[in-house]
């Protein structure tokens, strides 16, 4: 049985997100790498379950500026060919968009999320049973992506058209933050990088109502998303082996 997941994070602390807590319920083993201050990916083996590429401040194309990016698209590559299932957040789904060779960055208009949104499902998210309706989530961005050619539909917001997709069956990029537990979107309030004053963003008091009244069902449907997403499977052949 497959039971390391890969975790690329893009800070320098450990987060305390529901993935971390869904995977130490669920007995699995955590590899956590930071490619962005050094480490190495393992390379890829029989126990490796599933990769989550987690949000961050780092443009996915600037990969002159950011050569590690370099190493996250190979091993998201590799990923792909294994068919080892992937998920990627915010940053990490531009990631996946961009290396699907679709356009990822700030709009025209240069307009924000932060707080709690509500996205919308695609008839065919509701037809797959990924989101049944509409769904109040954490987001912090001001960049977005074009959906992958191939790509599957699954969620908008108001203020952008692609908040989730799925490419084959197993890679989704989502570019909100339903991993986030309260007490983490707390430190983002404090933290310098808070964007209050960017169009669109809502105020701490409109944050504190919102997130009071969409907590719970986020942290129901998000668990019962990893439920699905990270439940015991085998590890998929690489291409070519089995078809």
């Amino acid at each position: 049985m497959t039971n390391r997941v890969v975790l690329i994070e893009h800070n320098q602390h450990l987060l305390d997100t529901r993935v971390h807590a869904w995977l130490k319920r669920n007995d699995f083993v955590i590899d956590v790498r930071r490619p962005c201050i050094g480490d190495a990916i393992a390379p890829i083996d029989a126990d490796v379950h599933a990769t989550v590429l987690f949000g961050g401040p780092h443009n996915v194309y600037e990969t002159d500026k950011h050569p590690f990016l370099l190493e996250e698209y190979r091993w998201i590559e590799t990923c792909l060919d294994h068919q080892v299932p992937i998920l990627g957040i915010c940053q990490g789904a531009q990631q996946i968009a961009h290396h699907l060779g679709a356009w990822s960055g700030p709009t025209e208009s240069v307009r924000y999320e932060f707080g709690h949104y509500e996205i919308h499902p695609s008839d065919q998210a509701v037809a797959e049973g990924f989101l049944q309706q509409s769904l109040r989530v954490t987001q912090a961005h001001f960049h977005t992506f074009d959906l992958p050619s191939g790509a599957v539909h699954l969620a908008r917001s108001d203020g952008f058209e692609n908040q989730a997709f799925r490419f084959g069956t197993n890679t989704y990029g989502f570019q909100f933050h339903a991993e986030q537990r309260e007490s983490e979107f707390r430190n983002w309030q404090n933290a310098k990088w808070a964007m209050f004053d960017k169009p669109g963003a809502q105020s701490r008091a409109e944050q504190n109502d919102y997130l009071a009244q969409c907590n719970d069902a986020q942290d129901t449907w998000f668990n019962g998303f990893l439920d699905d997403f990270l439940g015991p499977k085998p590890m998929g052949t690489k291409k070519g082996d089995a078809e």
